[in-house]
């Protein structure tokens, strides 16, 4: 065997191709709550589910629409949308897909209990499924809704027989039965994800046999695993190793724009905040945070070129609206906020404070690039202009619930939207609170602008794409003007592999295995 495997070597290397190994192993840089590919809405998790579960409209690495297990869709009346279903696509364990197991997906996802950010945003404007023959579904809306083959981007395809399978048995890989390109060989939490290829994916073989996904929150592990060989691929690039990286021969560096913001977002909503006080740290009995003129006060405090060459070390993109200017919703009437240290002084006097508040600014320290420093960098500015910033920076899984709790005042976030306009910042981020409805599930500032809300739920019902751009526009000018959040940048995705291992750098910054292939020579 060892004399076949030296022959196999040598004739790549007569033909002039690299001989790799049929294994990948990559460096993730987020750990990964569960595999219930509907317990819980998060990008890593979601990341490894399309590895294992196929999805009936898929996006390529521009978030533009592409058919997966459905190969066409159509409105066949106002409220009515009908997706055509691809043939001869199979399950791992060998059962054929049929419109049976969308049903099936669709029904669990409001069942999955004690969701922490559940699947139900992408489902809840359903008010029926209609099945017309195997290979045909129908869903009805109360309203006309244009966002239903995007929102399906975000539903994972179980088998029907695992619709009534707990999160455990996921995890475990029990219920782990997907059309995807993998199937899941172990999960250990904490630690790795490992997969096997599914050579009768209905999108034909993936280089690698076996993908092994290795969890490497910390930077320096991440790119040490890659320097030693130890894992293939990373994530999530260090922006203070890129300048190295790049010099670094046996390497080849992948980067792109990404569709998430860092913002922050504010407690416009109550009278009394919890983290807001005087300049002696004594808590006030008025909140500060509603004033339009203090929140713009407070972005035009913030020097964001500062922030993306300091400490982005330039793998950023300044932002002054809810999506990158390539995504459909994106307007050409608002700008970056000019850094204005002394208009931001101006605004506060205005406003009645011309001594400035006292306030907390929290954050997590493990889920954004650099998301600590730049809360750092935010509260050395806010300082600068008047108001005294503390910093409270904490781990992801610790401040999300508090911050979905409204335990904050100011908070440091991010947001990537999912369905690649600016519809999902707004419903989510920014729309009037409403569990009922699906809105402002995540405005953890309980923003509230009833002029947002009817452009937002206009856009929602309009089919038209230029109508539908306009209210999404229309939108976003009265959020951004209004200081609804502060927008601070766009991330830059980054990935590093060793030399001869390609990827097409991708906008939603997820990492597919089968998307990394062996260069040709």
């Amino acid at each position: 065997m060892r004399f076949l495997r030296l022959a196999i070597v040598v004739l790549f290397a007569i033909a002039g191709v690299p001989a790799f190994a049929a294994n990948l192993t990559i460096g993730l840089s987020t750990d990964v709550t569960s595999l219930d590919p509907h317990y819980h809405n998060l990008t890593p998790n979601n990341n490894v589910s399309q590895h294992v579960y196929g999805y009936l409209v898929q996006r390529n690495e521009k978030e533009q629409l592409e058919p997966g297990l459905a190969t066409q869709w159509k409105t066949v009346a106002p409220t009515t949308w009908e997706f055509t279903l691809r043939k001869g696509v199979k399950f791992h364990d060998g059962t054929e897909f049929t419109a049976a197991d969308v049903v099936a997906s669709i029904n669990r996802i409001p069942k999955v209990p004690n969701s922490p950010s559940p699947f139900t945003a992408y489902t809840k404007q359903i008010t029926k499924v209609e099945v017309v023959d195997p290979y045909t579904i129908r869903f009805h809306t109360a309203t006309p809704y244009p966002l239903m083959p995007s929102d399906l981007t975000q539903v994972a395809i179980i088998a029907k027989g695992s619709e009534n399978a707990s999160t455990d048995d996921f995890n475990s890989g029990k219920a782990a039965n997907g059309t995807g390109p993998y199937k899941l060989v172990r999960y250990a939490k904490g630690d790795r994800i490992e997969l096997e290829r599914f050579d009768g994916w209905w999108g034909g073989r993936t280089p690698w046999e076996r993908v092994t996904m290795r969890l490497l929150p910390q930077n320096a592990a991440r790119v040490a695993a890659l320097l030693a060989g130890d894992v293939d691929v990373i994530e999530s690039v260090p922006t203070a190793d890129i300048a190295r990286l790049k010099q670094d021969k046996r390497l080849g560096m992948f980067r792109e724009v990404a569709d998430r913001l860092i913002y922050i977002h504010l407690d416009s909503n109550r009278d009394a905040s919890p983290f807001v006080t005087d300049k002696d740290g004594r808590p006030l009995e008025r909140n500060p945070l509603k004033d339009a003129r203090v929140r713009k006060a407070l972005s035009k405090a913030i020097d964001r070129k500062a922030i993306v060459q300091r400490v982005m070390e330039g793998e950023a993109v300044p932002a002054g609206q809810l999506v990158p200017d390539f995504l459909f919703g994106a307007t050409p009437n608002l700008k970056v906020e000019a850094f204005d240290v002394e208009g931001a002084k101006k605004l506060l006097a205005e406003a009645g404070w011309p001594d400035g508040f006292g306030v907390t600014l929290h954050s997590p320290n493990d889920r954004y690039v650099n998301d600590a420093k730049i809360a750092q960098a935010v509260a050395q500015m806010w300082t600068r202009a008047g108001i005294p910033t503390k910093v409270t920076a904490m781990p992801s899984a610790t401040y999300f619930p508090q911050a979905t709790e409204l335990k904050f005042s100011t908070m440091l976030l991010g947001w990537s939207t999912g369905t690649g306009e600016a519809s999902s910042s707004l419903k989510a981020l920014l729309m009037t609170f409403n569990k009922d409805r699906g809105f402002g599930g995540t405005n953890r500032g309980r923003y509230s602008n009833s002029k947002v809300d009817a452009f937002t739920e206009d856009a929602l019902q309009t089919v038209d794409d230029v109508k539908r751009a306009a209210y999404l526009q229309r939108a976003s000018e009265i959020v951004i003007n209004d200081t609804g959040i502060i927008p601070i940048h766009f991330q830059v995705n980054t990935w590093a592999a060793r030399n001869g291992i390609t990827y097409v750098p991708r906008v939603d910054e997820t990492t597919l295995a089968w998307k990394f292939k062996p260069r040709a020579h």
